[in-house]
């Protein structure tokens, strides 16, 4: 139990870590490769920071364990919202005034109930992973296609001048991206094998497992760059990028392990943690809107987010201990 613990630990520093360097690594390549900032930003930056979701949902699905990897994908959603919204907004409240926003949360919304709707008879199968595949696929090209027929915002003088920040050479570059993407796989093995033994050594399903420490663990670099991106007054790239992350996470990451092992799925999946996604994602909509004017996130807002998220947390290690009992 003790190596379990320590390798949950040590496996979660290596996966933020070596997220962050594939992130450099695999953008530095394409900006070297000519791509244009505003497609870096969005695609090899947004899987980038999805990494840690999808690799460490994929494993759990091939090994067999699906409470991890959906616990994994909806954890981190609620974990987004609840407690990295709380987080940034308890340092620095969130204005949300772009149109873009206005936009990705109806989507959002839409996407969270085609997730209840696919688990409605307590199952993900391939045909499910196919439709959400589908749909991700779809949501990101009509994306870039908008991006690309814009001029270049503030969204893409961002990414670039941080692509100048971070500049590198090419070999270093690649062996970044390789180390980087190596580093991913290995850490996500680790982060599985350890969750599934603390789970039998504790006697509980590895979904809460999957629920609290692995879905919070691999939402720190969402957590890192929102907090950054707030601290400098992006509030637009900060709430985009809880709102993108959730977006992927119940799209291409439970997608991507349901193609690769269809999942059964218990009761309490949509009853307890779909609902709270749900109910979340919602809230978006009365907090942070805007219905009169510029919406914002404040301090207030942020710490109810957080309670949420606290409440949750307790609820959850309240009926591991009432089924132990």
């Amino acid at each position: 139990m003790t190596l379990a613990f320590f390798t949950v630990i040590f496996s979660l520093a290596l996966l933020v870590w070596s997220a962050d360097r594939f992130v450099e690594g695999s953008a530095s390549t394409a900006r070297y490769f000519g791509m244009p900032p505003l497609l870096i930003g969005m695609v090899i930056v947004g899987f980038g920071t999805s990494a840690p979701e999808m690799v460490v949902s994929a494993l759990a699905a091939l090994q067999g364990n699906p409470g991890i990897a959906l616990g994994n994908a909806y954890g981190s959603n609620i974990t987004n919202i609840a407690l990295i919204l709380g987080v940034t907004a308890l340092i620095s409240p969130i204005a949300v005034h772009s149109q873009i926003l206005r936009k990705e949360l109806p989507i959002l919304t839409v996407v969270t109930a085609l997730a209840a709707w696919q688990l409605w008879d307590g199952k993900i199968t391939r045909l499910d992973a196919i439709v959400l595949l589908t749909v991700f696929a779809g949501l990101m090209t009509w994306t870039l296609w908008q991006g690309l027929r814009k001029k270049k915002d503030a969204l893409g003088r961002e990414i670039e001048q941080e692509l100048k920040v971070h500049a590198m050479p090419i070999r270093r570059a690649v062996f970044w991206l390789v180390v980087g993407l190596a580093l991913l796989i290995v850490s996500s093995r680790l982060l599985v094998w350890g969750a599934v033994e603390i789970a039998r050594g504790f006697g509980v399903s590895d979904l809460i497992i999957g629920l609290t420490i692995v879905a919070v663990g691999t939402s720190l670099p969402e957590l890192a760059s929102s907090v950054i991106a707030a601290r400098k007054g992006e509030h637009d790239i900060a709430l985009g990028n809880v709102l993108g992350s959730n977006l992927f996470n119940t799209l291409a990451v439970v997608g991507i392990a349901g193609a690769i092992h269809p999942m059964a799925v218990g009761p309490e999946i949509f009853s307890r943690d779909i609902l709270v996604m749900a109910a979340l994602t919602l809230s978006l909509f009365f907090i942070g809107y805007g219905f009169r004017g510029m919406g914002r996130i404040n301090r207030i807002e942020g710490a109810a987010l957080l309670a949420c998220y606290v409440g949750y947390i307790v609820y959850l290690i309240s009926t591991v201990f009432g089924q132990s009992a």
